[in-house]
């Protein structure tokens, strides 16, 4: 594969944050080019080595799905001499990523005063559950809380079920998303000032944020809006439907389309020509008499069938794949959505990087690290001798 020329080779980036908001940030980072060292315990590592499905001796596919392109050490942040190598190790970084509780990063002498003070130009990151300004700063914050907190459970699934979580951790990933965002701007202004920024981030903040279009209806409406599950509010046929042999997606979004469904595809022409479902705001106002008759038709066909007719009349469907299908598909193949390390045989798949550059998919530099791998190279770069590092090594202060 062609190199690829990241945008952020060059930049360093202290990931002292746990768990999944902090470690997507990093990560995303990571993907783009910059050293990423994740700072984890000596012995317990981050709480995710032990979340979930376990791959190897310390890793789990949690922990894996967020610490790609990363490097790791493991110091004991209750002891001195570790504090003091997490005081060096930000006195040479562009950026510092932390999610302990609000105040907990001063307590320890790692708050942005303290490091901004080593490192002007330091980029500092603190991510916490609500917003270190208001009543509720000290207050750990939890995904599924906020989803909760934020209206996200309650937009989610179809009217007749409780609030319903997401399927992922949405608030976590968009938090890391958002901050590392924020990042690179604070990265551009940087380059202009040569000044650093404080950026604090709030999971509850971006899960309101996430609501989006839903937020401002219930506020327009003075209510919740109705939950339609898999279908659209306001397209007609727009959703999840179930062929003769599975699953499909169809999405007729306009009044052509709707015409060629009825006639090509289905092959009731008679429904097309229905005064009562003419346009799509009719076809809208009569979802409960249409919806039965159009699923009453799908089930009748095998999805082969109804996903070549869709396609050659230009109407966009899918079929619903499982994961373990859809990552293993020739479609994510293709795409080089799933990566695997050449000298590693046998080793699990861990999903690549999203972006292209020029063409190219940002490479996996680094698959996920085991707990401390790398303490030794990053030390050694810090200007430690290895018999200081024994020594640290020895005190249980490194792993």
């Amino acid at each position: 594969m062609t190199q690829v020329d990241l945008p952020l080779a060059g930049i360093r980036v202290l990931d002292l944050s746990r768990i999944l908001a902090g470690p997507w940030c990093g990560q995303v980072l990571g993907d783009l080019g910059a050293d990423v060292i994740k700072v984890e315990h000596p012995g317990r590592g981050d709480d995710t080595r032990d979340w979930g499905l376990r791959l190897g001796e310390r890793n789990t596919c949690y922990f894996n799905a967020v610490n790609r392109n990363k490097r790791a050490i493991g110091v004991d942040l209750g002891q001195p001499e570790g504090l003091a190598i997490i005081r060096d190790l930000a006195a040479q970084s562009d950026v510092v990523i932390q999610n302990f509780k609000t105040g907990g990063a001063d307590r320890l002498g790692l708050g942005y005063k303290a490091l901004s003070a080593l490192n002007p130009g330091l980029i500092y990151c603190s991510i916490a559950g609500y917003g270190s300004d208001g009543p509720e700063a000290t207050r750990p914050g939890y995904d599924l809380v906020i989803q909760g907190e934020t209206g996200l459970m309650g937009m989610n699934g179809t009217a007749d079920q409780p609030p319903l979580k997401f399927g992922v951790a949405i608030v976590d990933l968009f938090t890391g998303q958002f901050s590392a965002q924020a990042i690179l701007a604070a990265l551009i202004q940087r380059g202009r000032t040569a000044k650093g920024k404080h950026i604090e981030m709030a999971l509850f903040d971006s899960g309101v944020s996430v609501t989006a279009y839903y937020g401002l209806e219930a506020l327009a409406l003075g209510e919740d809006p109705p939950r339609y599950g898999n279908a659209h509010p306001s397209i007609v046929p727009y959703g999840v439907f179930d062929a003769a042999d599975g699953a499909l997606v169809i999405t007729v979004g306009n009044n052509a389309q709707f015409e060629r469904f009825c006639r090509r595809v289905i092959e009731r022409p008679d429904l097309a020509e229905e005064p009562r479902f003419k346009t799509n705001l009719l076809q809208t106002q009569n979802r409960p008499e249409l919806l039965p008759i159009l699923e009453a038709e799908l089930r009748a066909r095998p999805r082969a069938l109804l996903l070549q007719r869709l396609a050659a009349n230009g109407i966009p469907c899918g079929e619903v794949l499982g994961l373990n299908q859809a990552l293993t598909s020739p479609r994510a193949q293709q795409a080089g959505m799933v990566s695997f390390s050449a000298d590693d045989a046998g080793a699990p798949a861990v999903l690549a990087p999203p972006y292209r550059f020029d063409g190219e998919r940002a490479p996996l530099r680094h698959r996920p690290p085991g707990l401390g791998q790398d303490t030794d190279t990053v030390l050694a770069e810090l200007g430690l001798d290895q018999t200081r590092v024994v020594a640290l090594r020895q005190a249980g202060i490194i792993s």
